[in-house]
């Protein structure tokens, strides 16, 4: 009513832009939260103050000073007109304004999805502001239109396809991200299909599962670049790039990958960093022999994390959780240690660039082509390029590293009583130095080479039980949660930042602090 626009108070001024992309692109009024709010857009930001009442005495002295609210529109995903539809009717419908869906910080690295609602039965002035809106989300680099994304329905407990189903796909549908989707059949299906398919009309690929599948989807990845290259795919001494992101959305067990690069396995979480487009290059290795690329990947252990993922997939009929508990104690049971000679190439670094009281030997050789040596009994030989954070090693299985310094953490757990093992593995639990054992050395490398010494003897026959395998002359790997088996020296190189990974780096993650509310 007219008497009633009398006796609102004039629209404040806009404050004046204090830096660039604050100059305002729109302003107008739109109800939020039963309240009349006078809104301005600038490339920047979103930000309203409710419109009040003037004093009725006249004096605006009296009138309260607004509380202004803001949205970063960097953390906004998605912009909706809102309309009131009958049932059944999909097109069409009464305007009641705008939506706009933002990403929310919230503790404990976790990201959640909050709307907006700008309320205004105007077509017109909601319709142009909806056209802004739009034009300064696209311009945001990086943020997918288009994704590639493999569901493997096996994993942990066969609840990669709810996952993706029910709280993936409904999120890439509003940030208007069109998807196609394979659900995979077998082992090796994500590769034949990445060896094939058009990757140059995706913006990244997805794959929802365990470590296994997301391995085996950064191999395909990576092995369709060297392909598209012209590279020999049997020698890679320097790979080219992966062309497009990964995406990762934990539904497996242990999901290393996903709480490494998300400090947590939450599946909306995962999928917000890939909407947002957030982006973490990320090392990766190549494993090797002397005549042939065996995979690329992320981390491996040789001797008794293989051994134990050996004999578990040798019990594929238990449950999962099961099978992985069994396979653990039996291989605890009968701890016997690999005898195997390491070289290594130490990682070139000044003194004064490693962190003090730490445990990491870092070899300064003088020559940087210089390897070095070790032979020996070892329970445990781990290297990773990357920390391995996961719920049951906080800290990470290799703390030490990070996602893209360029170097690998190489950790030996020479040979030792059972006791004594079992208080290093009990160390990865906790927040003590589970390095700090007189049997645990740590390095520092660019290049490491595994060769190992067969057994005989009554060693042979005990080791046979344990690892079959190995009574053929081939030793178990386990190369980011997948099995592998080579009787050969394996040659593991590290090659900085050869992948995007979607996600941030734990660091940041943990030293940031959320400053947005859900309104």
């Amino acid at each position: 009513p007219e008497e009633r626009r009398r006796r609102v108070a004039p629209l404040p001024a806009a404050a004046p832009p204090a830096e660039a992309g604050e100059e305002p692109l729109l302003r107008g009024i739109f109800e939020i939260s039963k309240r009349s709010c006078d809104v301005v857009l600038s490339s920047r930001r979103l930000r309203w103050s409710p419109i009040l009442p003037e004093s009725p005495t006249g004096d605006s002295s009296t009138v309260l000073q607004a509380q202004e609210e803001i949205i970063e529109m960097k953390d906004v995903f998605s912009v909706k007109l809102k309309r009131r539809r009958f049932v059944g009717q999909k097109n069409g419908g009464t305007l009641l304004g705008i939506t706009i869906f933002k990403c929310l910080n919230k503790q404990g690295n976790k990201l959640t999805d909050c709307a907006v609602h700008l309320n205004n039965l105007s077509e017109d002035h909601c319709q142009s502001w909806f056209r802004h809106l739009k034009e300064i989300l696209n311009g945001f680099q990086n943020r997918p239109k288009s994704l590639k994304v493999f569901v493997n329905p096996s994993s942990h407990k066969r609840e990669a396809a709810h996952v993706y189903y029910e709280q993936v796909a409904p999120l890439f549908k509003l940030a208007d991200i069109k998807t196609d989707v394979t659900v995979t059949e077998y082992e090796g299906h994500a590769l034949a299909v990445l060896k094939e398919c058009e990757l140059q009309t995706f913006d990244g690929v997805v794959c929802v599962g365990g470590d296994g599948s997301v391995s085996e989807v950064a191999h395909g990845l990576l092995l369709r670049a060297q392909i598209d290259a012209g590279k020999d795919t049997d020698y890679i001494p320097t790979p080219v790039r992966a062309p497009v992101p990964l995406g990762v959305i934990p539904a497996g067990t242990t999901n290393i990958l996903a709480h490494t690069l998300y400090g947590i396995k939450h599946a909306v979480t995962a999928t917000l960093h890939i909407v947002m487009g957030h982006i973490q290059p990320v090392d990766v290795c190549t494993f090797s022999t002397p005549s042939k690329l065996l995979r690329f990947g992320f981390s491996a252990m040789f001797g008794f994390g293989a051994r134990t993922l050996a004999l578990a997939e040798n019990h594929r009929w238990m449950p999962s959780s099961q099978r992985k508990d069994f396979a653990f104690i039996k291989t605890l049971a009968d701890l016997k240690p690999e005898e195997c000679e390491l070289s290594f190439l130490p990682l070139q670094i000044p003194q004064e660039d490693s962190p003090e009281n730490d445990r990491i030997t870092l070899l300064y050789l003088g020559s940087k082509d210089q390897w070095h040596k070790i032979q020996g009994h070892f329970l445990n030989v781990s290297i990773m390029a990357i920390p391995c954070l996961c719920s049951m090693a906080p800290r990470g299985l290799a703390p030490n590293t990070r996602l893209n310094n360029g170097s690998m953490a190489l950790i030996l757990v020479q040979n030792t009583s059972r006791t004594e093992f079992i208080k290093h593995l009990k160390r990865y639990a906790s927040v003590k130095n589970q390095f700090n054992f007189p049997f645990v050395e740590t390095y520092t490398v660019q290049e490491v080479k595994v060769q190992p010494r067969p057994k005989s003897g009554l060693d042979a026959k005990e080791n046979t039980y344990l690892n079959p395998a190995s009574a053929e002359g081939n030793y178990p790997w386990n190369i980011d949660g997948d099995l592998m088996k080579e009787a050969s020296e394996v040659h593991i190189r590290v090659h900085p930042q050869l992948i995007d990974l979607y996600g941030v780096n734990t660091d940041e993650l943990e030293s940031s602090q959320a400053t947005c509310n859900c309104i």
